[in-house]
């Protein structure tokens, strides 16, 4: 039974790509299976799979690889899979004492704009270009990439095009995911956002759309669902002020809940949005929860990312807008309540879209094939 060790910094040992989708699934195949990360603490074993996770995100350097190797080399894994260049360094200290694969699974933009917050303009720069050169390095040190969608090709699959790659999108198990296909009721609507609340990912896009549509059907029985909360305290007082501003009156704010009861929180939803700025990184993302609204049945308003129609067409249950024009996205909802067959058509559409082609059960062969040949070639 050959082991594959799971290595991460910034995810959590019960991520819904690493332990829910990749990690089960290599479970369930016959593999031994090791999750380590450095998010938070646990201990323990879950449906099969050994856990070893530590709050290190604050730790030096060299305590974060030291952590890796001692995990390493006490699991002596056939294949690593690393989500940040320090598990690929990591991997690869371990890998000059016992021969591995080294396949680096790439799902978020890196450095991603977060990181360089702090720096003001000329070493953001610097900085950016710092992080750009580890990003390479840990791409030469991997024996094998995974993409989890193509705009994140750039620039490894470019600076090292012989390397064997598999591109894996974000899509769901069947078992995580709650078909709740909605009928309009009239004079009424229900919108939903979920995510993180913060001006990046588009809460204040939402509300003024929210509010032209008030001006256009000012008789409309308008709800508004939110699943999720703010991550930083500019983010809540950001949100905060457009509470006040807007002082929408058929408002529920839930809390973000367990990965598998995720869509079960916006079953009530009509339409799901996601009107995200138009900056270089969200036009580089394909967003997770895209595949959980259609999977849901649910029709989608969503910016009009790079990330998206390079991967799929949505025309079929949703429509690609320009966050910034509220207007437009009033009347894409006008449309919707004024023509109901039009509703139905793209819920239902949503669904079968993702029943047929957008699910794990879908990818999840690809995957193991993946892993097992980058073992039987190391």
């Amino acid at each position: 039974m050959s082991k594959i060790l799971f290595l991460t910094t910034a995810h959590n040992y019960n991520d819904d790509r690493i332990f829910f989708h990749q990690a089960k699934e290599l479970k369930i195949r016959g593999f031994e299976v090791k999750i380590c990360s450095l998010y938070s603490d646990f201990q323990g074993n879950l449906d099969g799979i050994e856990i070893e996770s530590h709050a290190f995100l604050e730790k030096s350097f060299s305590e974060k690889v030291n952590l890796f190797l001692e995990v390493c080399e006490s699991f002596l894994p056939e294949c690593i899979i690393c989500s940040e260049p320090i598990p690929v360094l990591a991997a690869r200290k371990f890998s000059k004492k016992k021969k591995i694969s080294i396949i680096y699974d790439i799902t978020e933009w890196y450095p991603a704009m977060s990181m360089l917050e702090e720096y003001s303009f000329p070493s953001k720069l610097i900085h950016g270009f710092r992080f750009s050169l580890i990003q390479l390095y840990a791409g030469f040190l991997s024996t094998h990439f995974i993409f989890g969608e193509e705009t994140k090709k750039f620039p490894l699959a470019y600076f090292f095009p012989f390397k064997k790659k598999l591109m894996l999108p974000y899509y769901p198990d069947r078992n995580y995911v709650s078909e709740n296909i909605k009928k309009l009721i009239p004079n009424q609507i229900t919108l939903c956002y979920t995510g993180a609340i913060s001006k990046d990912k588009g809460i204040g896009n939402f509300f003024n759309a929210v509010g032209k549509l008030q001006k256009l059907k000012p008789n409309l029985k308008i709800s508004l669902l939110i699943v999720g909360s703010p991550r930083k305290e500019s983010d809540e007082i950001y949100f905060s002020n457009l509470l006040t501003k807007f002082s929408f009156e058929n408002i529920t704010i839930k809390k973000p809940t367990s990965f598998e009861k995720f869509t079960e929180t916006f079953a009530d939803a009509d339409i799901c949005f996601d009107l995200r700025e138009l900056n270089f990184e969200n036009h580089h993302s394909l967003p997770i929860k895209l595949f959980y609204y259609i999977g849901a049945g649910k029709p989608i308003i969503y910016s009009n990312l790079k990330g998206i129609r390079r991967h799929m067409n949505v025309s079929k249950f949703g429509n690609l807008v320009d966050p910034k024009n509220a207007d437009l996205i009033a009347e894409l909802i006008v449309n919707y309540i004024e023509n109901p067959q039009l509703y139905d058509s793209h819920a239902k559409n949503a669904r079968k879209e993702f029943e047929n082609r957008y699910n794990w059960k879908a990818i999840c062969n690809s995957f193991v094939d993946f892993v097992k040949q980058s073992i039987d070639k190391k």
